[in-house]
């Protein structure tokens, strides 16, 4: 994919407990690469266990870069996540060895690839500014000022839909443009020689499985515990980012009493196993894509084959 003549960068992607860690240790170790996570949890500190980040002994054979970059009352959009792994990408060809980009966030990777418009960063204070507004107003009168302002959002986003509705009326405020004209432009494309790379079981009563075992480790890791932590704070909430990661949401409003112990791993194993039916319709209608089974021991040399 884009030009065959420009440095290469891997790709490594798949559903949630593919093996995609597992592999791209593997490749770090034998042919050069260093790794880049793609991963919307990973970012977190102090989410070490529901994320299924790499652990010590795994960091130590191959450190990832973009992992522990943030406390979970933090937010990180897709825009963010661009711009520093395309420094990352940068740092790594100039230390003449491969990026590997490894992770299941296909948002990310989509933003990386195809480039994002150019949209401003989240504004607490602007945020707070429509909010109040809007609980004294009402959303109907902030709605109204969006047609004023951009009748193309006005007309798409529903008085009703407060979230889209306070970010085009945020994007404006900040920016003095509309998310109409901003979302007419997007920057070029990845300037690279990128090979992608997609793993999964070939069955998906297997995946399922996969996840149910793994869900089952992280409880004995001190899951519960984590969790616990993070509650103990006092400054997160279910509705940052960061505690809507799956897993962590089933356990908090397991620990708030909403529902019992059995009934949490049930609520979580199946959120996990929804994640993965989105990542593998994402990569399905992906293009340029060599896909890789789960488990399969010839998969390092493939990787290495086709991305030589």
């Amino acid at each position: 994919m884009n030009n065959a003549s420009q440095p290469k960068v891997l790709f490594l992607m798949g559903p949630t407990a593919s093996g995609k860690t597992a592999l791209a240790i593997e490749m770090a170790q034998k042919h050069n690469c260093e790794i880049i996570s793609v991963d919307s949890a990973l970012i977190y500190r102090q989410m070490d266990i529901g994320s299924a980040k790499p652990n010590a002994a795994e960091l130590a054979l191959a450190p990832h870069k973009l992992i522990d970059i943030l406390d979970p009352s933090e937010s990180y959009s897709a825009a963010d996540f661009r711009r520093d792994a395309i420094a990352e990408i940068e740092a790594i060809i100039k230390r003449g060895k491969t990026p590997l980009l490894v992770g299941g966030t296909m948002m990310y990777f989509k933003a990386l690839l195809e480039g994002l418009s150019p949209l401003p960063s989240a504004d607490e204070t602007i945020r707070q500014q429509i909010q109040t507004r809007a609980d004294t107003e009402g959303w109907e009168a902030l709605h109204q000022d969006l047609c004023n302002i951009d009748p193309v959002a006005g007309a798409r986003i529903h008085p009703n839909d407060p979230q889209r509705l306070s970010r085009a009326l945020e994007v404006f405020y900040i920016s003095g443009k509309t998310m109409t004209e901003l979302t007419q432009t997007k920057p070029a494309a990845l300037p690279y020689d990128v090979v992608q790379f997609a793993i999964a079981p070939l069955d998906r009563k297997v995946l399922h499985e996969l996840i149910a075992k793994r869900f089952t480790i992280m409880i004995e890791q001190g899951f519960i515990e984590e969790v616990k932590t993070l509650m103990a704070r006092g400054d997160l909430h279910l509705d940052l980012p960061s505690m809507r990661c799956v897993g962590y949401r089933q356990c908090w409003q397991y620990l708030e009493g909403e529902f019992g112990y059995t009934t949490m791993v049930e609520k979580a194993t199946a959120a996990t196993r929804q994640l993965a039916k989105r990542q593998l319709t994402w990569l399905r209608g992906w293009p340029d894509v060599h896909w890789l089974e789960s488990g399969d021991k010839s998969n390092l040399v493939t990787l290495q084959q086709q991305s030589g």
